[in-house]
């Protein structure tokens, strides 16, 4: 029986795990002996989720949440602080629990045989050899699971000032008085609200559109910009464009672009929160084939120009969510499987399920399928649906009236296709949504019955609502 030699760059993540796991559970269904090398340099390791992303920020989030909601509440007196250092304490025990968990399972699997975890960097030197710390190794086949890091802008001047990045407003336990920001993507919705909340940072924050969410109804961004404007005294510079930084006595001072006017702002600091790009950084690609650039990895998480190099998580730039970075690495081991035995390999699609927790997580953004955009750009005949949250009494009962609701629904047979929330508790209704979505319910189908006055019921509203509409056609 051949020997298939995999190497896995980037153990440690959720993407390349995955991909390792996925191999040995279909191992003994192959016609050859599996051999991996699983090289990871990470320090403690644990990927990016768990150190400096979705796990840390939700803890952080949590205590800036009670804070908010009694701030918020007019039936309560007395004030509750978050104090950063017992926030910043608490989440590192945290993650540092949940990535010696990882580290353990990983080295778990370098206990199997035929499987070894070598703590070091890797490089290309060819297409397909590697070194690795003092060895040199060709695989097989090759995993690239990097992951992402910070998309510094090319911006005048930005080499001559301070800024923070998210994984810095993480660990912060003092903040500026005033800052700075620039990104307004899922990380800045996050992270925004926090640093006026818990920082009591007096912030600026750049926003190119007239709105965030440009890829939801127009509602919920201009949601988002009134919640943080109003609640969280947040200056929100929409249609507005960064021209040039420069660094002041006191701190950073940025010339802008705002209809076509240019003014400046200042301030005594500088955030960060412009997206992330492949990690691809010391790879040593360039001695490859390879490119990271728009396109450069196939649905089948096959490298578009080296078809013995699979590429998943956030490095491949495809959708930089932690689910889907899981479900990319066991759809690439199987795909690895598949090409060495000669077989058809099997794209990865996946119905879009992400969660925002904006508003301190008391007003989250959920999406999960096709938003009335989405819906539109496939040309299939569709109807959509939308509710306020103020229109059922539970949220005012619950003391957050804000936000708004969409069903989209295939007008051809009544199938749900999609739903978005911005509301409380949106977050946790994703999860019912993504049942009905996935299973292509017939939204006639789905009981009408409410079990309890409770936010829920929105999602009651909106399966009327398309049923009535459904049927009037």
């Amino acid at each position: 029986m051949d020997t298939l030699h995999v190497a896995i760059i980037g153990a440690y993540g959720s993407a390349g795990v995955a991909t390792a796991d996925g191999l040995l559970e279909r191992a003994d269904e192959s016609t050859q002996t599996l051999q991996l090398t699983l090289i990871d340099d990470g320090d403690p390791g644990g990927g990016l989720c768990i150190l400096e992303g979705c796990m840390p920020s939700k803890d952080v989030l949590s205590a800036a949440k009670h804070q908010y909601q009694a701030r918020h509440d007019d039936r309560l007196e007395g004030t509750v602080n978050a104090v950063s250092e017992r926030v910043v304490e608490q989440k590192n025990e945290h993650i540092h629990s949940f990535a010696r968990h990882r580290r353990e399972h990983v080295h778990e699997l370098a206990d199997r045989d035929r499987v070894e975890f070598v703590h070091d960097r890797a490089r290309f030197v060819d297409d397909r050899t590697l070194v690795v710390g003092d060895r040199v190794i060709e695989p097989d086949y090759i995993v690239i699971a990097t992951g992402s890091t910070l998309n510094v802008p090319e911006l005048p001047g930005i080499d001559t000032v301070d800024w923070d990045s998210s994984a810095d407003v993480l660990d912060a336990t003092t903040f500026p008085d005033s800052a700075i920001v620039m990104g307004f993507g899922y990380v800045g919705l996050e992270l925004v609200p926090y640093l006026s909340e818990v920082g009591g940072v007096d912030l600026t924050v750049i926003e190119h559109d007239d709105r965030p969410l440009d890829a939801f109804a127009p509602a919920y961004g201009e949601t988002i910009l009134e919640i943080y404007r109003e609640h969280f005294d947040v200056e929100i510079l929409t249609e507005t464009d960064e021209k040039r930084l420069e660094r002041t006595d006191d701190g950073v001072r940025l010339a802008v672009d705002r209809h076509g006017n240019e003014s400046t702002v200042e301030a005594d600091g500088l955030y960060l929160f412009t997206g992330r790009r492949s990690n691809v950084d010391g790879l040593g690609l360039e001695r490859t084939g390879l490119e990271a650039t728009r396109g450069w990895v196939e649905s089948t998480m096959q490298a578009r120009d080296d078809k013995r190099v699979f590429v998943v998580g956030d490095v491949n730039g495809r959708e930089p969510i932690l689910h889907v970075a899981k479900e990319q690495g066991f759809a690439a081991g199987a795909n690895i499987l598949r090409h060495a035995a000669g077989e058809r390999l099997e794209a990865y699609t996946n119905v879009p399920h992400h969660v925002i927790f904006s508003g301190l997580g008391t007003y989250p953004v959920a999406r999960v399928g096709h938003t009335p955009q989405t819906a539109a750009a496939a040309e299939f005949d569709a109807i959509v649906v939308s509710t306020e949250a103020s229109s059922d009494g539970v949220f005012k009962s619950k003391n957050h009236p804000e936000g708004v609701a969409t069903l989209v629904v295939d007008a051809s047979d009544g199938t749900v296709v999609g739903y978005q929330g911005l509301h409380l508790h949106a977050d946790v209704m994703a999860k019912t949504m993504q049942v009905v979505v996935e299973m292509g319910l017939d939204v006639r189908e789905i009981p009408d019955r409410a079990y309890h006055p409770t936010t829920p019921e929105i999602l009651d509203s909106l399966i009327r609502s398309a049923v009535a509409e459904l049927e009037a056609r």
